[in-house]
């Protein structure tokens, strides 16, 4: 907890009439018996307080509110999403954080464009001197609508080129001495393990992936599911997704951001299908690949002897949706200036009517449990009498299942100068239900965040712990990263590894969400909260977000750090 010079206690009115009782009664002396009193009291009033403890009550109160079937599964752009923002302002308005998005209100617009596959139009062939193969949507292949098209077609021949990933900083490219213009790239899902865990995961990451196709003149990509990408997440889940539309922001030339024009042609290919494609390459065949990346040896790249047609039809339509926005101001008169935003995502999945039976994504966990911690850190800052010396921006944002699309909007259009900017701290799906004693902090490592939280924790006897699941590149799959690609050092908080109740297993409470509730229709109210580790989890994101706000020096990368190197300017 942040100190303060401690207040002398101030005395009771009785003991104060008592002081005074014995003196002079006279009427000169009741003007000054009167001023003393409000000196005093005055005196008393502005002594600096505690911080308010942190209110289970309060998290419970907007968890159910967040999540609640009437809300529809915040879907971005919808009614649902946009009474669930319009709560969170009302919140911020109540105590008096200040705000802070367009035009002197709490909400920042966000114009999207959405698109929905029409279901019955994908068409993928296989072709090849034995003749065509026509696969079978979501069997065989898995496939997204148009951001940039209404219909889309392409026929091209189809050539193997690994990962599909350029790391030169790291010496590898999987397009050197290889030409893919007017051809459908074929790639791995994924990264070799040969390059470092969060970085690789920046390299595998499908804006990465398509942004190199386009350079080399490719004209559509095929993903090819492998068994370690199978295991973190089924190709089959594809089927429960279908009828949730894809989106973009957009920009102002009016086209959706982050899309390759000449890539609106892209589909994945579960595991059987995706051995079909080497059947006339004569060379490896994709079971040899998978093992040659398992010995972590280099896979070999090859034309694979047939060509594919793909088409399909898309249904867009533009929508908007806002990011909430307030601030508490700093108290130094010069890093009032900077900023130190914390964010959590207010959409989840939305309600999927094709769906039987449950059909609402409610998305409590993820992420009614990050917001409901967003607006009480919030709270406990307003009434606090400290406080903190840089300004705290609060963003519940919009549209991170889509894209991190809320997060990279605000990232490119800030509310405050970018440059003011001096850290994210993110909250995404952090497992309120069971009784943790240690942190994750996703990224920490890359900058002096790690120390600062590190020393934010300490005031709370916990301890920072090292991913426990580097395999899934966690530090580039939530909102923070479109801070980190702004230049702005970051970390994605979640409820650790350890417990305090011996009889609780958090490995195993982790694995049971991830694998059951994750993007499913019960991560919703039934699931056993803990609201004594909700507000435990509420009070050290304000000692974090105090104590960045209070260290002399701004947040800053690590010499020679990957990230800091790439997007620092």
């Amino acid at each position: 907890m942040h100190s303060k010079l401690r207040a002398r206690p101030c005395p009771s009115a009785r003991v104060l009439d008592q002081q005074y009782s014995s003196q002079d009664t006279a009427m000169k002396h009741g003007f000054m018996l009167a001023g003393g009193l409000l000196a005093l009291a005055a005196s008393c009033h502005a002594a600096p307080a505690a911080a308010p403890a942190a209110d289970k009550n309060m998290i419970r109160a907007h968890l159910n509110f967040l999540a609640d079937d009437l809300l529809e599964g915040r879907e971005t752009g919808s009614r649902g999403y946009d009474i669930a923002a319009r709560y969170v302002a009302a919140q911020f308005m109540q105590y008096g954080v200040k705000p802070m998005g367009d035009k002197g209100g709490y909400q920042q617009l966000v114009p999207l464009r959405a698109t929905r596959l029409v279901q019955e139009s994908p068409v993928v062939e296989l072709r090849s001197k034995a003749g065509s193969e026509t696969l079978a949507y979501l069997d065989d292949y898995a496939v997204s609508g148009s951001l940039l098209q209404d219909q889309s077609e392409v026929s091209a021949p189809l050539i193997f080129v690994g990962y599909g990933i350029q790391a030169k900083a790291f010496g590898y490219d999987d397009y050197a001495n290889i030409d893919v213009k007017g051809k459908i790239v074929v790639t791995l899902a994924g990264k070799p393990s040969r390059l470092p865990t969060e970085e690789g995961a920046h390299f595998a990451s499908g804006d990465h992936k398509r942004a190199i196709a386009a350079r080399y003149g490719a004209v559509g990509t095929v993903t090819l599911q492998t068994p370690v990408s199978e295991k973190a997440a089924a190709f089959s889940k594809n089927r429960d997704y279908r009828f949730i539309p894809s989106m973009s922001w957009v920009d102002l030339e009016g086209e959706a951001a982050r899309e390759e024009a000449a890539l609106q042609n892209r589909i994945s290919l579960s595991i059987p299908a995706s051995k079909k494609l080497f059947a006339h390459s004569g060379g490896a065949s994709l079971d040899d690949i998978y093992a040659l990346a398992e010995a972590n040896k280099p896979v070999p790249h090859m034309d694979l002897n047939m060509s594919m047609r793909m088409f399909k039809k898309s249904v867009r339509n533009d929508v908007a949706s806002t990011n909430v926005v307030g601030m508490i101001e700093g108290s130094d008169p010069k890093l009032k200036n900077e900023y130190v935003v914390f964010t959590a995502h207010l959409d989840h999945l939305g309600q999927v009517k094709e769906r039987s039976g449950d059909n609402i994504f409610n998305g409590a966990m993820d992420n009614a449990s990050g917001v409901a911690t967003l607006i009480e850190t919030a709270r406990m800052f307003a009434q606090s009498g400290a406080r903190p010396k840089r300004s705290i921006l609060f963003i519940a944002l919009t549209g991170e299942e889509k894209g991190l699309l809320g997060a990279d909007y605000f990232a490119h259009n800030p509310t405050v100068p970018v440059r003011s900017i001096v850290a994210n701290v993110n909250l995404d799906m952090p497992l309120l239900v069971f009784d943790f004693n240690d942190v994750m902090a996703f990224g920490a490592q890359h900058s002096t965040l790690k120390g600062i939280a590190t020393r934010a924790l300490a005031k709370m006897n916990m301890t920072l712990i090292p991913d426990p699941w580097p395999e899934l590149g966690l530090f580039t799959r939530s909102d923070h990263y479109m801070f980190v690609r702004q230049g702005i050092p970051s970390i994605f908080l979640a409820t650790g590894m350890g417990s305090a109740n011996k009889d609780e297993n958090p490995g195993k409470l982790w694995g049971d969400f991830l694998s059951k509730r994750y993007h499913q229709p019960n991560d919703d109210l039934t699931q056993p909260f803990n609201f004594d580790a909700a507000a435990r989890f509420a009070q050290l994101n304000y000692n974090i977000a105090l104590e960045i706000a209070d260290t002399p020096a701004r947040p800053a990368w690590n010499k020679g750090d990957f990230f800091g190197d790439t997007f620092s300017k």
